[in-house]
């Protein structure tokens, strides 16, 4: 059973960044948690194609897109390739679709919205480099939790 954001900050507090941005969920599994990998970019989703077509090993995807809503960064066939890599969930800074076929899947994604709109795929980005989710600073490593409450940042394994 996992445990919930609200348990965990209040056993650990301080010890946990809380995201204040207002995710919205999409996958199928509403509470998952993971090593963060992160990717910056923008309106260009090359990078995070590439990455959840490797092992992910219960890894979290963490995407900074700048809170952009004009394209979407993952689409159901992206969320495909990362349940079959292995990966515990994507949360994106900017907008998904196929949110249908995305609700079906196995896999945690929290979106800030939905646009049926296709990024460009250049792959112009940065990978597992330091991101900002509002306030909240996530680096390559660190431990994610989500669920219906929101988002925790933990700096090391609890």
């Amino acid at each position: 059973m996992a445990i919930s954001t609200a348990d965990l900050y209040d056993q650990y507090g301080t010890g946990m960044a809380s995201v204040s941005l207002q995710f919205r969920d999409f996958g199928g599994l509403p509470a998952f948690s993971g090593a963060a990998r992160t990717i910056q970019c923008a309106a260009d989703n090359g990078l995070v194609k590439a990455t959840l077509a490797t092992p992910g090993r219960g890894s979290v995807l963490v995407v900074d897109g700048g809170g952009s809503l004009q394209s979407a960064l993952m689409g159901d066939m992206i969320a495909q390739s990362a349940v079959d890599n292995g990966w515990a969930g994507v949360i994106i800074n900017g907008a998904i679709r196929d949110s249908v076929v995305i609700a079906t899947l196995p896999l945690g994604v929290k979106a800030l919205g939905t646009n049926p709109a296709k990024s460009s795929k250049a792959g112009v980005g940065r990978v597992d480099v330091p991101i900002h989710l509002g306030h909240v600073t996530v680096h390559a490593g660190a431990m994610v939790y989500a669920d219906a409450d929101g988002i925790l940042i933990a700096a090391s394994h609890m």
